[in-house]
């Protein structure tokens, strides 16, 4: 079995378990979407945006000294939208109501978060991708994670490039 679908079956697990859940999504902190069980909205944008977010709360935590990310929420007027830490290369996106138990949603997504972070960690070996469909040998679990995987909160360096041509110079200004 897939790593994937182990990561959805988990998602589906979670809907069961907290009222007023309208959505899940298991993403890496680079904003590609492992697993999603979002029907009303696009899942490859939301990705997108938790990386953004992520970029953003990372920093915010670290500047204000409390430590590593863990989790973020944000309250909007038709519900919430809360992102944890699934190990130090994905995260859990939920979404649910206005009227949702938050104490219950943090429980339980803390709880999956650690959950797919375990998954991640035993089921995808060096070498064999994210699709890997075999148990990791424990001395192996170390290096489990791909070597173009970033930990939370890192992000690309994007150096400027010259142009490759000259500007036209504005005339009648």
């Amino acid at each position: 079995m897939a790593v994937e679908t182990d990561v959805l079956d988990e998602l589906r697990r979670l809907r069961t378990r907290v009222p007023r859940l309208t959505g899940s999504l298991a993403a890496t902190v680079d904003g590609l979407v492992l697993a999603h069980d979002v029907p009303e909205a696009e899942p490859e944008g939301l990705a997108a945006l938790t990386a953004a977010a992520l970029g953003v709360a990372y920093r915010l935590t670290d500047a204000a000294g409390r430590g590593d990310f863990r989790e973020l929420l944000v309250r909007g007027s038709r519900g919430y939208v809360a992102t944890y830490a699934a190990g130090t290369t994905a995260v859990l996106t939920l979404l649910a109501e206005d009227r949702v138990n938050v104490g219950r949603l943090h429980l339980e997504g803390r709880r999956s978060g650690a959950r797919i972070a375990d998954l991640l960690t035993t089921r995808v070996g060096p070498g064999t991708g994210r699709h890997a469909d075999r148990p990791v040998p424990a001395e192996h679990r170390a290096a489990a994670l791909p070597a173009t995987a970033r930990p939370i909160g890192t992000l690309p360096v994007r150096t400027p490039q010259r142009p490759t041509h000259q500007p036209r110079p504005q005339t009648g200004i």
